[in-house]
């Protein structure tokens, strides 16, 4: 990861491509050894109907842009800190969290690393901070508090006519999927600018393997395999004065009505890869998953997913947090003329033989492009569209995935075949009517057993 963020100082993307998206390959980036003999390809998508990002180095000159936060644990002080890497001109105005203390926090940050202050009448604390946040005067809300809070924040945000950044997931339930489909058309209709927290779409490598795949070099998509196997991630023990509620949304990562279990939180990034390369979306999954050594929480620490697509297309998906086990993060897609693979800090598309086709020229990245990193790269894409006053919104597809996920949880959870329409229509929201932070009945909060209904 540490290669992969590097920001060695040479000439700007723009200075090399130009200042609009360009659908094709960049010969510095990319490298095909079929030379001549390489066939003519059948696009699995046509050129122009579908989004490549404009990544300059840096977001291009123009008007000041003011974000405000909300959410400011560590995830939220990541996001401000690539949207202030991401453009010159980018003020921040206003902070918004739960808890006073993550508030505090990111002000001496950003008065350290970056000199900015924001007023004291700038940050809010509470439930219902993100309302004084959207309407503080900004240009575009980053939206980093836990997933479950994610669809009301997008909608009223959408509603005061404020763009978004949303990091993923922005969904854990199907109300607040159907809630996000709702808000992404008014979104479009408003002409608003919508980024989420998906960085692959974002990742100079992915984005080449995905022009790549959609040019046809692999063929018709017919099955892939997707992965994110690590140790076990953080957890936060309860101390002594917290509520059950505050508790709860400090160690937000291991309860699945505030993350969506770490299939819809983290393991989304990779279901999102299939479904962003192929343009399909799952028809039915069958799962299995269990919970072993995790500390807190009512989640799962592993699934394995079978998900059928139509034409008969299938993709095994596999996630797992325990320590001690073997690592492996990255996607493997077949098609009918060869494979593409993102595995082993290699990017790469082979025909059925094995032979190499083209391979992603990581060197030759990091001699020529100073901005690498995909999570800065997304808010270079967002203040370019906001600067030049276009619209682009990403939550529906990434709502889809977020759903897939959803779906793959639920069919681990009860040990049944789900379908898309059951899903999608499905009585399930998570997000308590009345929010306080208090002590609730914590016996609701069970691990679950499949086959038990």
């Amino acid at each position: 990861m540490s290669k992969k963020i590097s920001r060695k100082d040479f000439l700007s993307y723009s200075a090399l491509l130009g200042v609009s998206a360009v659908v094709g390959s960049s010969p510095i980036l990319t490298s095909c050894s079929g030379g001549d003999k390489t066939p003519a390809l059948k696009p699995l998508r046509e050129a122009g109907t579908y989004y490549v990002p404009d990544m300059p180095d840096k977001a291009y000159e123009g008007r000041e842009i003011k974000v405000g936060l909300i959410g400011c644990g560590g995830r939220g002080t990541g996001a401000l800190n690539d949207a202030l890497l991401a453009a010159d001109g980018v003020k921040v105005v206003a902070l918004g969290d739960v808890f006073a203390d993550r508030i505090e926090g990111v002000r001496r940050w950003l008065k350290d690393s970056y000199g900015q202050e924001v007023a004291d009448d700038k940050c809010f604390v509470g439930f219902d901070a993100y309302k004084k946040v959207i309407d503080a005067g900004i240009d575009y809300v980053i939206c980093t508090t836990p997933p479950v809070f994610r669809p009301q924040q997008f909608a009223y945000a959408t509603q005061q006519g404020v763009s978004s950044f949303l990091e993923k997931p922005i969904a854990v339930d199907a109300a607040g999927y159907r809630s996000i489909m709702a808000t992404a058309r008014q979104a479009k209709a408003n002409g608003l600018v919508v980024v989420t927290g998906t960085q692959r779409h974002h990742e100079r490598s992915y984005v080449e393997g995905f022009k790549k795949v959609q040019e046809g070099l692999i063929g018709d998509i017919v099955s892939g395999a997707v992965y994110w196997n690590q140790g076990q991630l953080w957890y936060r023990n309860r101390e002594a004065g917290w509520s059950d509620v505050e508790w709860m949304i400090r160690d937000w990562v291991n309860w699945k009505w505030l993350s969506g279990d770490h299939i819809v939180e983290q393991h989304v990034h990779n279901i999102d890869v299939f479904l962003w390369m192929s343009g399909l979306k799952p028809q039915r999954a069958t799962a299995q998953g269990a919970r072993h050594r995790r500390v807190t929480g009512d989640q799962f620490d592993q699934f394995s997913v079978d998900f059928e697509f139509e034409n008969g297309v299938r993709l095994h998906s596999v996630c797992r947090q325990i320590n001690g086990c073997s690592s492996c993060i990255g996607e493997f897609i077949q098609g009918t003329k060869g494979s593409w693979s993102a595995m082993n800090n290699e990017h790469v598309i082979k025909d059925l033989e094995g032979n190499v086709l083209w391979k992603y020229d990581f060197s030759a990245e990091e001699q020529n492009f100073k901005q690498r990193n995909p999570y800065t790269l997304e808010h270079v894409d967002l203040i370019n569209h906001l600067r030049k006053g276009t619209s682009h919104v990403e939550a529906e597809e990434c709502a889809i995935s977020c759903l897939a996920g959803i779906m793959g949880r639920e069919a681990a959870y009860t040990g049944a075949t789900v379908n898309w329409d059951e899903i999608s229509g499905a009585d399930m929201n998570f997000l308590p009517e009345k929010l306080e932070l208090c002590d609730v009945d914590m016996s609701q909060y069970k691990v679950p057993v499949p086959g038990n209904k």
